[in-house]
């Protein structure tokens, strides 16, 4: 049995996972319209390759991806395109984004996907249907995970982690998936450490989820490949990436490095099970499990099309119930506020809790901080909490990143504890924002500064150029045999013209002038005065003296 290790600080708030983990997982009946967001991942958000009045399919291409950091998007069903258009979305900002408006037509049919041959591919060929199949994190990062099953530089990643800790309160969708669905998880994690070439599979599963440790491991016995079932100690944020690494290998992640920089990937068990659907059951990612709990008539878990409006799943858990405040999306630790009702399902959105005065009470006051230093007992990050909060506050944004402030995973353990009730998490968003659009506002200027530093030198090169051929032109240099045998490029420009010259000469020779039969004595003589004065001779008698026109008058 593998040593388990721990990590620092930490909370245990009450858990909430009874009101929605016994109920199997269920399907929303099709809905006549979808409203799917492009931007459902980390990175570049999709690029529409649809337009209103299309006819898609289920699981067509509706959003190609655009970037390395990309994924694609599909259809939930069958249906008419009505609108590419902006809508408001489950997102904190409660700003709106770009949207892919279905009319369902009824039918559902299906766009045929073929199964991928993932053993005997080349690995590009399989990241690149990962990434075309919209596979991304199911655990809250939503990641695009071609790019973190892409072994890279490194050659493999020996260790890779599934994560089913699910640690947060009320949010049951990962503990059902594993009780009901651990065979798909268990050859996802197959086609993972294929991918990265690993050689060591672990899944850590919290220990108040013992059927799903059960179902896991019972599906682990015939996986093929050697594969660690391991139950760790029920603590948030146990499910932290950085946490979860720590608590089954005992390693740290240094400040400022990935996983994959000590040799471990993880994925949440959400994602693995898509990504054997989408590879073997050819199924791209347009659906997941959502738990649906709170103050709800029937709190469970559904299998939701992405682009459901959030307010067809309350009403699929029997409709909220009277004295309802609000939703939060996620967990109440590290979600937020939903703006919208009709917002639609996307990928980041793993639970809606419906809230109640009762279940979530108004926030007390907030106090000034009595330097009690809970925070900092209660940080899985081991930072300083109420250090950064003091800086960020006081908007010394150098000071709180020199105190690690992008180490905070955000968490919510320090609000939790803090007894003066400051929301800190919000403080460090608001610091990491700031410093986000000062490094942006800095290497803008820094484009800036770089074109006009170029322009100035392309100027001045112009200049100097102009001055040196100004002096060799005084110095009659181009009209010499030897300047034009120094510049090659001076001589074919020369020859070139000096033959158009001659060309124009033979074609001179050639012309015979018109309408010149019958002429007038007088006027052939002046005729043969011009062609004289032409060619430099005087073949006849002059123009008198005072007339200035070439032919005179008779």
């Amino acid at each position: 049995m593998r040593k388990l290790h721990t990590f620092n600080g930490g909370i245990h708030p009450p858990e909430h996972k009874a009101e929605s983990n016994a109920a199997p997982i269920a399907s929303l009946p099709l809905l006549p319209r979808y409203v799917v967001p492009l931007s459902q991942h980390m990175g570049h958000p999709a690029a529409a390759c649809v337009q209103p009045g299309d006819r898609v399919l289920r699981g067509q291409v509706i959003g190609l991806p655009e970037g390395r950091i990309s994924t694609a998007v599909h259809a939930p069903t069958s249906g008419i395109v009505s609108a590419v258009e902006m809508r408001t979305l489950a997102h904190p900002s409660g700003l709106p984004g770009l949207c892919v408006v279905i009319e369902s037509d009824g039918d559902d049919q299906a766009c045929p996907t073929p199964p991928l041959d993932w053993h005997g591919l080349p690995q590009a060929d399989v990241l690149e249907a990962v990434r075309h199949l919209g596979i991304a994190g199911l655990g809250g990062a939503v990641f695009p995970s071609a790019v973190k099953l892409d072994k890279g530089k490194a050659g493999h990643i020996p260790t890779l982690i599934l994560n089913g800790s699910e640690c947060e309160p009320w949010i049951t969708c990962d503990d059902r998936l594993m009780r009901e669905r651990a065979d798909e998880v268990i050859q996802g994690a197959a086609i993972m450490r294929h991918l990265l070439g690993a050689e060591t599979v672990l899944v850590g599963i919290e220990d108040n989820k013992p059927e799903a440790l059960a179902a896991m491991t019972a599906a682990a016995r015939g996986a093929g490949f050697p594969v660690e079932i391991l139950a760790v100690p029920t603590l948030y944020p146990s499910g932290g990436a950085k946490q979860l690494t720590q608590l089954l290998t005992g390693l740290q992640t240094p400040t400022g490095l990935l996983s994959t920089d000590i040799g471990i990937q993880v994925f949440n068990v959400g994602t693995a099970a898509s990504l054997y659907r989408a590879l073997v059951l050819g199924q791209p990612l347009i659906s997941r499990v959502v738990t649906i709990t709170g103050h709800v008539a029937r709190p469970g878990n559904f299998e939701v099309r992405l682009g459901t409006p959030i307010q067809a799943l309350i009403e699929a858990a029997g409709g909220a119930l009277p004295g309802a405040s609000g939703q939060i999306v996620g967990g109440p630790l590290m979600g937020f506020e939903l703006e919208d009702e009709q917002s639609p399902v996307a990928k980041s959105v793993n639970c809606i809790i419906v809230k109640h005065p009762a279940l979530f009470p108004p926030a007390p006051p907030t106090l000034p901080c009595i330097r009690c230093g809970q925070c900092a007992l209660a940080c899985p990050a081991e930072l300083q909490p109420f250090e950064l909060y003091w800086y960020a506050k006081a908007k010394a944004f150098d000071k709180t990143e020199r105190y690690n402030l992008f180490d905070c995973i955000e968490c919510g353990c320090c609000s939790y504890v803090c007894p003066s009730h400051i929301p800190l998490v919000d403080f460090y968003r608001f610091a990491k924002s700031e410093i986000r659009a000062r490094d942006k506002d800095s290497q803008a200027a820094q484009i800036a500064r770089e074109r006009h530093e170029f322009r100035q030198f392309r100027l001045e090169r112009e200049k100097r150029e102009k001055a040196e051929k100004l002096a060799q032109k005084a110095a009659g240099k181009p009209a010499s045999g030897a300047a034009a045998a120094d510049d090659p490029e001076a001589a074919r420009k020369k020859a070139i013209l000096q033959a158009a010259m001659e060309r124009a000469a033979k074609a001179k020779e050639g012309v015979q002038p018109q309408n010149t039969d019958n002429l007038a004595p007088a006027v052939e003589q002046e005729i043969q005065a011009i062609e004289a004065r032409r060619q430099g001779t005087d073949a006849s008698t002059p123009p008198p003296e005072g007339d200035k026109s070439p032919v005179s008058t008779p």
